[in-house]
């Protein structure tokens, strides 16, 4: 099954504010409860994926105090941590526009496909701000000095250049996009679900380990997925082929 996260503010872009991130976190819940959901894919209604934070929510950074800021920003941080710990694959599919938070949003999901026409960037330097939590997505998804001229340059990048750099899986045509990404996540729900999710845990929780720690993590995983029932009926099916 298939879990479907839209954004749906298109009058607003679907810009990020506090009531939307918390529906996302609600929703990332219910999907990892549900106990039928295989993947996850976040959408946006109308023409843009996200523009970034709403005008309202830039007001009332403006006008807040350090401690109002920092619980503010520690409910999306949360949110980017939920999504990157939960057990299942989530796959951002994105039109038009992907900008600041909303480019975070896109790249803290484990896959991210775009129509050809997509564009990314992180303008916040613009405004005399540090796009600082999804630098810590950035960082872990292309080189060092790709993610520093993004984050100090504020320039915009199409979907053909994103694949390029690493900051997004694949690119399709416009009038073909719905298909293939339907496609691609019925492909990802058809495969062994305890594979994907330890496969996922894994690769996450090496981030930072020594070569000598992420192969005795592996070992432990590895061990782990030979006990699933899934791992034992494929290979079943792989013996009685040969």
């Amino acid at each position: 099954m298939i879990f479907r996260i839209v954004l749906d503010r298109p009058e607003k872009k679907n810009a990020l504010d506090r009531e939307s991130i918390l529906r996302i976190r609600t929703m990332l819940g219910e999907a990892q409860r549900d106990g039928v959901s295989r993947v996850i894919v976040v959408s946006g209604e109308g023409k843009d994926f996200c523009s970034g934070a709403d005008l309202s929510e830039l007001r009332r950074i403006r006008d807040s105090g350090a401690l109002d800021n920092f619980d503010d920003a520690r409910i999306l941080g949360e949110m980017f941590q939920e999504m990157r710990r939960h057990p299942l694959p989530i796959v951002a599919a994105v039109r038009g526009r992907a900008l600041a938070g909303g480019c975070g949003l896109a790249t803290a999901c484990d896959v991210v496909l775009a129509s050809d026409t997509a564009q990314f960037g992180y303008p916040e330097v613009n405004i005399g701000f540090v796009p600082a939590m999804v630098m810590a997505i950035l960082r872990r998804s292309i080189g060092e000095k790709q993610a520093f001229d993004l984050l100090t340059t504020g320039r915009m990048v199409r979907a053909a250049e994103a694949v390029a750099m690493g900051l997004i899986n694949a690119a399709y045509p416009d009038d073909s996009f719905e298909r293939q990404v339907e496609e691609y996540l019925e492909r990802m729900a058809a495969r062994p679900a305890s594979a994907v999710q330890l496969t996922k845990r894994l690769l996450y929780h090496m981030d930072g380990m020594g070569f000598d720690a992420a192969i005795d993590s592996g070992a432990q995983m590895n061990a782990i997925a030979r006990m699933t029932a899934e791992c034992r009926q494929g290979i079943d099916r792989f013996l009685k082929k040969e």
